[in-house]
C-alpha cells in the first residue's frame, strides 16, 4: 500500500470511531420510556437513566407514573400531631454509609442527615430538660433476655455483650457479616453490572450459599452459637424483617445484623428519592394508576401502549406520549392491578409481609410492671425474640407471646396544644393494636372504646386528637418487604425486549439500597441497549457490500 494510501485507510478509521464515540447519538432515535411507580426503585430508574444517557449524548424522554400523589413508595414521613416540625418516619426508616447510592445522593443533593438515634430520649421540652436512659431491651413475652443502657461507657456494654454471648462468637458474626456484604458489593462494579439475571449473578457472586437456606441453618453452618442466634441476631430479623430466623434466608439475615453508620435524612428519607426524580427531568404523572401496558404482538420488542385511570377508576385521557419505547415497571406487580398484554410475561407472585406501623404519644412512659423490671430498668426500645423452644410460627405471623415486633421511644416533646411533655413511640406488629394492649405496656386503663384505628386497605391512614391517656396517634399498614424464605432463583429484571421490572430483587434483598441498585440496573440497561442500536445503525450505514477503505478510496 502507498503512502498516501495508508494515510486514507488511518483517516477512514478515525472516521469511523469517531462516528462511534461521538456521532452515534444523532442516528440514534429519542427513546421515549414509560416508568411505572415513583418508589426507590423506580425514582433510581429515570435518575440514572437520565444521567447515562447524558453521559453518552444520547436522547431521552422519560414518564413517570405515580399512582399517589407522592414520591418515595415505602419511604413515608408524618407530621407528628400535625405539627410540621416534627417528623417521624413511618417506613424504611435508616440507610448505613455502606449504602452507596443512597449515601452518594444524599452529598449531591446537599441532604441533610442525621442520626436516627441521635435524638432519642433527649428532651425537647421546654418544662424539663433532663435526659432519660435509653435502654435497649430483648423481650420474649415472658421475661427481659439481655438489656444495654447507652448511659453506659463503651468499653463496659462491650464486656457485658462478651460476658453474654462469648468473644470469639460475636468476633465469628460480624466477620460472617461482612464477608456476606461484602460478596453482595461486587453486583455494583462490572463484571456483574449490569446483569440481566439476577439467579446468575448471585450464583457467580456465591451468594446462593445465603439464600439457599434459612437464617437458622445459615448461622448453625458457621458455628453461631444459637444463645447469640436465637436471642440476639432473631431481634434484629424481627424488626428489620418481621422474620424469625426460621423463616428468613441467610443473606436477609445478614443484612439485618448491619447497622453499622446507620442514618436518616432530616425531614424525611423520601426526600432522596423525590431529588432523584427532579434531576432527572422526567414528566411526572401523579395520582395516575397504570391499568395495562401492551403491544402489538407481531413486534419483538415495542412500543409499548399504557392505559391510565385516575384516582377515582375511570379513564384518564393523557395528552402526552401515548406509546413508549421502554416500560419499567418500577413496583410490586401483584399489588399494581395492571394487566401485561400481547407477550404475557412470567412474573413472581411472592407472599409478602404485612406490618402495622402504630405512633402515638402520651405522657406516660412504658411499664416497669408490664416489663418485671424496677422504674430505672424500664426499657426505651424493646425488640423481641421467642421464648425458648417456642414454635417459630406461634403468634400472629411468627410474633410468639411477645405479640410484636419492637417498640421505640423515639423522643421526648411538648405536646404542642397542651404543652404537656410527651412521649412519643412507634411500634411494629403484625396486627392492629388493640385498647388492652395499650393498657398492658402503658400500665394505664385505656377504656375499650378508645378508636386505636381500623386499618385501611393499601395502607391508608388514620390519626385522632381526641383521647386521653393518649393525646395523639397515627397507624399504617404496609406490604413491607416478601417473606423471604430461602430460594435459588430470582425474577430477571427484563421479561421481553423493553419491557424490565424491578421487583424481583426484593426477595433477594429487600432495602431502599437494593431497590435503588435494581433501578440503576435498569436504567444501565436500557442505556446500552440504545447504544448498541446505534452502533449496528453505523455498521448499516457504511456498509453497500464494498470493503470500508475502498469506499473512502474511490470516493475521494
Amino acid at each position: 500500500m502507498h503512502l498516501n494510501g495508508l494515510v486514507l485507510t488511518v483517516l477512514w478509521a478515525s472516521s469511523w470511531l469517531c462516528a462511534v464515540g461521538h456521532e452515534v447519538p444523532d442516528l440514534v432515535p429519542v427513546r421515549n420510556v414509560a416508568v411505572i411507580g415513583a418508589g426507590a426503585a423506580g425514582s433510581s430508574t429515570a435518575y440514572y437513566l437520565r444521567r447515562y444517557a447524558d453521559e453518552h449524548g444520547l436522547g431521552v424522554n422519560i414518564t413517570l407514573f405515580e399512582k399517589t400523589d407522592r414520591i418515595g413508595g415505602r419511604t413515608l414521613t408524618i407530621n407528628s400531631y400535625g405539627d410540621p416540625n416534627i417528623h417521624v418516619e413511618l417506613g424504611a426508616s435508616i440507610f448505613v454509609e455502606v449504602n452507596a447510592i443512597l449515601y452518594n445522593a444524599t452529598k449531591e443533593f446537599g441532604l441533610e442527615p442525621s442520626s436516627p438515634y441521635e435524638k432519642g430520649l433527649k428532651s425537647t421540652s421546654s418544662k424539663n430538660k433532663e435526659d432519660k436512659d435509653e435502654i435497649m431491651a430483648i423481650w420474649d413475652g415472658d421475661r427481659i433476655r439481655f438489656s444495654i443502657n447507652e448511659s453506659h461507657s463503651s468499653w463496659w456494654t462491650s464486656a457485658r455483650l462478651v460476658w453474654r454471648y462469648g468473644f470469639f462468637a460475636l468476633r465469628n458474626a460480624q466477620k460472617l457479616m461482612h464477608k456476606t456484604i461484602g460478596k453482595f458489593l461486587n453486583m455494583y462494579n462490572e463484571p456483574h453490572f449490569p446483569f440481566q439475571s439476577l439467579t446468575e449473578t448471585a450464583q457467580n457472586l456465591g451468594l446462593l450459599e445465603e439464600t439457599s437456606v434459612t437464617g437458622e441453618e445459615f448461622l448453625r453452618k458457621n458455628k453461631i452459637p444459637e444463645l447469640l442466634s436465637h436471642e440476639f441476631i432473631q431481634a434484629m430479623t424481627r424488626v428489620n424483617y418481621a422474620s424469625n430466623l426460621a423463616n428468613i434466608h441467610g443473606l436477609d439475615t445478614m443484612v439485618a445484623t448491619a447497622p453499622e453508620g446507620a442514618m436518616s435524612i432530616a425531614g424525611g428519607n423520601w426526600q432522596i428519592f423525590d431529588r432523584m426524580v427532579k434531576a432527572s427531568g422526567a414528566r411526572v404523572l401523579r395520582n395516575t394508576s397504570v391499568t395495562q401496558v401492551a403491544k402489538d404482538p407481531s413486534s419483538s420488542s415495542g412500543p409499548y401502549y399504557i392505559t391510565t385511570s385516575d384516582s377515582h377508576g375511570s379513564a384518564k385521557e393523557d395528552s402526552g406520549i401515548a406509546s413508549f419505547d421502554d416500560v419499567v415497571i418500577a413496583t410490586p406487580y401483584q399489588f399494581s392491578n395492571m394487566k401485561v398484554m400481547s407477550i404475557d410475561p412470567v412474573i413472581d407472585k411472592i407472599p409478602y409481609v404485612q406490618l402495622h406501623v402504630t405512633i402515638f404519644a402520651s405522657p406516660h412512659r412504658l411499664s416497669a410492671a408490664y416489663f418485671k423490671v424496677s422504674p430505672s430498668e424500664v426499657p426505651t426500645m424493646v425488640l423481641t425474640t421467642l421464648p425458648e423452644g417456642a414454635d417459630p410460627n406461634s403468634g400472629s405471623e411468627g410474633a410468639g407471646k411477645a405479640g410484636f415486633f419492637s417498640i421505640s421511644t423515639l423522643r421526648t416533646l411538648d405536646n404542642p396544644k397542651t404543652g404537656q411533655e410527651e412521649y412519643l413511640y412507634k411500634i411494629f406488629s403484625p396486627k392492629s393494636v388493640t385498647p388492652g394492649f395499650l393498657s398492658d405496656i402503658l400500665g394505664v386503663s385505656i377504656p375499650d372504646t378508645f378508636d386505636t384505628g381500623e386499618f385501611q386497605p393499601h395502607g391508608t391512614g388514620q390519626g385522632t386528637e381526641d383521647a386521653e391517656p393518649i393525646s395523639w396517634y397515627y397507624t399504617h399498614v404496609f406490604n413491607s418487604y416478601p417473606k423471604a424464605f430461602p430460594r435459588v432463583t430470582f425474577q430477571d429484571p427484563v421479561l421481553a425486549d423493553g419491557l424490565y421490572y424491578t421487583s424481583g430483587m426484593e426477595s433477594f434483598i429487600s432495602t431502599m439500597e437494593t431497590n435503588a441498585l435494581m433501578g440503576m440496573n435498569v436504567a444501565k440497561l436500557i442505556v446500552d441497549d440504545m447504544l448498541g442500536a446505534a452502533k449496528e445503525e453505523v455498521n448499516f450505514s457504511n456498509s453497500d457490500g464494498r470493503d470500508g477503505e475502498q469506499v473512502i478510496l474511490q470516493e475521494l
